[in-house]
C-alpha cells in the first residue's frame, strides 16, 4: 500500500510536473506568440511609418516639382512678356522712325516744291523785268533817235539852260558799260555814295519785307541835284519804293559834273537794279 501510495504520489507528482511543464510550455508559447505579435505589430508600424515617410517624401518631391514647374512657367511667362514688350517697343520705335522719315520726306518735298516755285517765280519775275527792260530800252532808243533827229534838224548850239528844263541835253546810262569812261566813273561814284552812306539798319528793314528787285532811273543834274526818280520796275511795295526815293533824295546833292561831262550833258540818267542784303547792291 505504501508502494502504491508512493507510486500514486509519484505519478501525481509527475502529472503535476507534466502539467506544470505543459503550462509553462503553453505560457512560453503564449509569450512567444505575443512577442511575435508585438514584433509583427512593430514591423507593420515601422512599415506604415516608412510608407508614410515615403509618401511624405513623394508628396514633398511632387510639391517641389510642382513649385519648380510653376516657377519655370512663371519665368517663361515673364520672359514671354518681356520679349513681347521688347518687340512692341521695337515696333513703336520703328513706327516712330518711319513716321519721322515720312515727315522728313514730306518736309523735303515741300522744301523742294517751295524752292521750285520760288525759282519759277524768280524766273518769271526776271523774265518780266527783262521784258520791261527791253520795252523801256526800245522806248528810250526811240526817244534818243527822235531827240537826235530834232537836234540835227534844229542845228542849234548846245543848250546851257538848267537841267530841269525839258530841252536839257541828256545822257542815259542803262548799264555799267559805255565808251565814255568819265561817265562810267561818275555813275560808280554816285552808286558808292548811296551804298556807303545808307544806314545798315535801313537796309535790313528793307530786306525783311517781301519785295521784288526794283529797277529805277535816277536823273542827276550837272550841279549834282536830283531831277527825278522814276521806277522802271517797282519793288511791289509802295513803302519800299518810297524808302528808295528818300534814300536817293537824302544823299543829294551828288558830285557836280566834271568839266568834260558838263560840256556835253546837262542831265545824266543812271539806271540800276537795286538789291538789299547786308548793304545796297546797284547792278
Amino acid at each position: 500500500a505504501q508502494r502504491e501510495a508512493a507510486a500514486r504520489q509519484e505519478a501525481a507528482r509527475q502529472e503535476a510536473l507534466r502539467q506544470e511543464a505543459a503550462r509553462q510550455e503553453l505560457q512560453r508559447q503564449e509569450q512567444a506568440r505575443q512577442a511575435a505579435a508585438q514584433q509583427e505589430q512593430a514591423r507593420q508600424q515601422a512599415a506604415r511609418a516608412e510608407a508614410a515617410r515615403l509618401e511624405a517624401e513623394r508628396q514633398a518631391q511632387a510639391q517641389a516639382q510642382a513649385q519648380a514647374q510653376a516657377q519655370q512657367e512663371a519665368a517663361r511667362a515673364e520672359a514671354a512678356r518681356i520679349e513681347a514688350a521688347r518687340l512692341e517697343a521695337a515696333r513703336q520705335a520703328a513706327a516712330k522712325l518711319e513716321a519721322a522719315r515720312l515727315e522728313q520726306a514730306r518736309l523735303e518735298a515741300a522744301r523742294l516744291e517751295a524752292a521750285r516755285q520760288k525759282a519759277a517765280q524768280a524766273q518769271a519775275d526776271e523774265e518780266r523785268r527783262e521784258a520791261s527792260r527791253r520795252a523801256m530800252g526800245r522806248i528810250l532808243d526811240e526817244e534818243a533817235a527822235q531827240r537826235a533827229a530834232a537836234e540835227k534838224a534844229a542845228q542849234q548850239p548846245a543848250d546851257t539852260r538848267p537841267g530841269s528844263w525839258s530841252t536839257a541835253r541828256r545822257m542815259r546810262l542803262l548799264g555799267r558799260t559805255d565808251p565814255n569812261a568819265e561817265l562810267i566813273l561818275y555813275a560808280e561814284a554816285w552808286a558808292r555814295k548811296i551804298q556807303l552812306n545808307t544806314p545798315v539798319d535801313t537796309v535790313r528793314e528793307l530786306a525783311k519785307q517781301a519785295h521784288l528787285s526794283p529797277m529805277l532811273t535816277v536823273a542827276i543834274r550837272r550841279d549834282g541835284s536830283v531831277e527825278s526818280v522814276n521806277f522802271v520796275v517797282s519793288s511791289g511795295s509802295a513803302a519800299i519804293d518810297d524808302s528808295i526815293r528818300r534814300i536817293v533824295q537824302s544823299q543829294a546833292p551828288y558830285a557836280a559834273f566834271s568839266p568834260g561831262l558838263a560840256r556835253d550833258y546837262d542831265v545824266i540818267e543812271i539806271r540800276r537794279t537795286w538789291t538789299f542784303t547786308s548793304g545796297i547792291g546797284l547792278q
